[in-house]
């Protein structure tokens, strides 16, 4: 990395840590990731042209924790897992924003920072990694409820909330083996494609963008699929918007109360009455 580079990475990290002092980072495995063993390239943290924090070559997948307050702490907690089409993560709006936004709610959030493709020769397949990927996202709904004792929310009570190509990591965990399924699920413009739903199957919520061509098809089929299999669901296509929710001036700009307004119905912001 050179040096205007690392010093764009350094200023970015000193400011979120002074505005997130109390984060920590959770490693999902002990040692090397599996499969990832003899990557020896390094993680780069870098600010886009626009001032937004992104995070690429991702070789040591991990968890930002970031606790809610514990006189606000409802029992619940949410995997956060930004998008960036697997080569890079949007750090801000898809991730330390939405995790601070949780807090608010009571709910502990947990940013994913999943493996990703590198350009170098000889550098896994982008088949390959985003199979990697999917495995990071059903790994931190395990650690996630290791944690919980720990942390102080509920183990039965841990949700994922995914964005873009993180929408298809959390679909991966929502589709995958029940003992690494979220007990909830958002998929924010993030579903490509449509597996067999679970049984039982987690409460989800769908948000997409009705100008969004590659994502409002498959979610508005996953919707119907799920609806179809007596699951409980609840679905949001905004008139724009856009993939990214990038045009603003819409219902899109306000996707988190909806949220919000969804965890309220489904009990997962009411704190129980014994504080377990």
């Amino acid at each position: 990395m050179n040096r205007a580079l690392f010093l764009i990475a350094l200023t970015w990290a000193t400011a979120v840590n002074a505005q997130t002092p109390s984060t920590s980072e959770i490693p999902l495995y002990p040692g090397a990731a599996p499969g990832s063993e003899k990557w020896d390239w390094q993680e780069k943290s870098v600010t886009t042209g626009n001032g937004l924090p992104i995070v690429t070559d991702v070789v040591r997948p991990v968890l930002i924790h970031y606790p809610a307050d514990k006189g606000k702490a409802v029992g619940s907690a949410m995997i956060v897992a930004p998008g960036g089409g697997f080569r890079a993560l949007m750090m801000s709006y898809e991730g330390a924003d939405i995790a601070k936004r949780l807090n608010a709610m009571g709910v502990d959030a947990y940013v994913l920072k999943y493996r990703l493709i590198h350009t170098a020769p000889g550098a896994p397949s982008r088949e390959d990694v985003v199979k990697m990927a999917g495995e990071d996202g059903r790994r931190a709904v395990q650690v996630v409820r290791e944690k919980a004792g720990e942390f102080g929310y509920r183990p039965d009570q841990v949700g994922m909330i995914g964005f873009s190509a993180g929408g298809m990591v959390t679909s991966e965990a929502l589709f995958g083996p029940k003992e690494t399924r979220p007990d909830f699920v958002a998929l924010i413009y993030g579903i490509r494609e449509l597996k067999e739903i679970p049984d039982p199957a987690p409460p989800l919520f769908l948000a997409v963008a009705a100008d969004d061509a590659g994502f409002v098809g498959q979610t508005v089929e996953l919707f119907n699929a799920y609806r179809k299999a007596k699951g409980s669901a609840e679905l949001h296509v905004f008139q724009a918007g856009a993939h990214g929710f990038v045009n603003k001036g819409g219902g899109a700009d306000h996707f988190m109360d909806r949220l919000e307004e969804w965890l309220l119905v489904n009990k997962l912001l009411t704190k129980p009455r014994d504080g377990k």
